[in-house]
């Protein structure tokens, strides 16, 4: 890396933006990390931690790590900060107008120098960025959930990004293990743009009655070598998520294969989000640990 980095900002405090504060504290760096208020402060910690906990029992993490990781993060209620940071992260939901209030106030704060990336898996980067004083130095990085295991990071220019902001985040992506995908902009990106077909069509197989979701996602596991079926992909990433990405990119590209599925629209509709809410295409305890899968004598069901 050819440049000092030291502090991180995050805003937004919820599930990804909890994921990418705990990879980046993870790696020894500084993270300030905003919420919009002292409640959601103490909800976020509160997460986290139960999070942290979890990868103890699990073994993926010892107690003193726990402490570290934690001991490195600053949770606060104002942009403030920010104006100490090397690179803020914005990672709240896909909200247009949320997220340009957020970068006008990273671009007052932040020195010239320092990238501003938006966290996005759908929006425009340069229609975003065209609302600061300095869309050069904006970018996009598409993190995928949970960000401390998954390796990839897509990291996107905007029309008018420039090479040191660009560059700079992919020396950050590669500080934190990941592997950079170069994108430009285009909806969807990569990863988005070919999983919400399959996901989509799962969806359909199983409205249709051909087969029942475990069996949908056990014949993709083990015909294609998926470490997760689509179905429990989606749950896991929130059921509201994936419809409103959906919606989105059937909006921008007016392709069929991004209408969503009705079964997808009757589960949120239901409440039925996936992990988060104990129920989507599967059931789920607490832990976000499935508690319905397939028991039989087939080989490789787990």
């Amino acid at each position: 890396m050819n440049w000092e980095l030291h502090d991180v900002a995050i805003i937004g405090g919820g599930m990804m933006g909890r994921s990418i504060a705990t990879t980046v504290a993870r790696e020894g760096l500084n993270v300030c990390l905003k919420e919009v208020s002292m409640e959601a402060v103490t909800a976020s910690r509160e997460e986290m931690e139960r999070s942290l906990s979890h990868e103890i029992a699990r073994f993926g993490l010892t107690e003193s790590e726990k402490k570290a990781i934690l001991s490195r993060i600053r949770w606060v209620t104002q942009f403030d900060c920010t104006a100490e940071c090397d690179l803020a992260i914005e990672a709240i939901q896909e909200d247009f107008e949320l997220k340009s209030k957020i970068l006008v106030e990273l671009d007052r704060r932040m020195a010239r120098e320092h990238p501003i990336v938006i966290n996005t898996s759908t929006l425009s980067i340069t229609e975003l960025a065209a609302k600061t004083t300095q869309p050069e130095r904006i970018l996009g990085m598409h993190f995928l959930y949970p960000v401390t295991t998954t390796r990839v990071v897509e990291v996107v220019r905007g029309q008018v990004t420039n090479d040191k902001a660009f560059d700079r985040a992919l020396d950050f992506a590669r500080l934190l293990g990941k592997v950079p995908i170069k994108v430009f902009e285009m909806p969807g990106f990569v990863t988005t743009r070919v999983v919400l077909p399959l996901v989509n069509e799962a969806m359909h197989v199983v409205m249709e009655g051909v087969a029942e979701a475990p069996e949908v996602d056990l014949a993709l596991k083990l015909g294609f070598d998926f470490r997760t079926g689509p179905l429990e992909w989606a749950d896991r990433v929130g059921l509201d998520r994936v419809l409103n990405w959906m919606k989105h990119m059937h909006h921008e590209s007016g392709e069929p294969r991004f209408r969503p599925c009705p079964l997808l629209k009757r589960l949120v509709r239901a409440g039925l989000l996936g992990a988060k809410t104990g129920q989507g295409f599967f059931k789920y305890d607490e832990n976000r640990r499935r508690l319905d899968r397939l028991k039989d004598d087939r080989p490789g069901l787990t």
